[in-house]
């Protein structure tokens, strides 16, 4: 599996656990709209890496998105179960393109 496919999972079941109803809104009050902060920079680093990796990036896009606007009460949550799904699926159809491994002979 490569990075930007578990960086997708990771980021993906984070979203989807702050898109809970009442918990996910009670958790990004609780801590000050901070966790809208680290998951704006865990966005932006799966970005780098699905970059450099040539991977899709549009569930990075949203997410970085619905950081931004995550502190909207219902409009919030709603984002981050788009964000949720679109990541997940991005990484459950992702293809890992490995480099070919060459044989020296000998």
């Amino acid at each position: 599996m490569s990075l930007s496919r578990l960086m997708k999972f990771v980021t993906g079941g984070m979203e989807a656990c702050l898109g809970i109803p009442v918990l996910g809104g009670a958790f990004i009050i609780s801590t000050g709209y901070t966790a809208l902060w680290v998951m704006l920079a865990l966005h932006l680093v799966t970005l780098l890496i699905c970059h450099n990796e040539r991977a899709g990036r549009l569930g990075s896009v949203v997410g970085i998105f619905t950081s931004m606007i995550g502190f909207i009460p219902i409009v919030g949550m709603i984002m981050h179960i788009i964000s949720a799904i679109i990541l997940v699926l991005g990484a459950l159809t992702q293809q890992d393109n490995y480099p070919p491994t060459h044989r020296r002979l000998r």
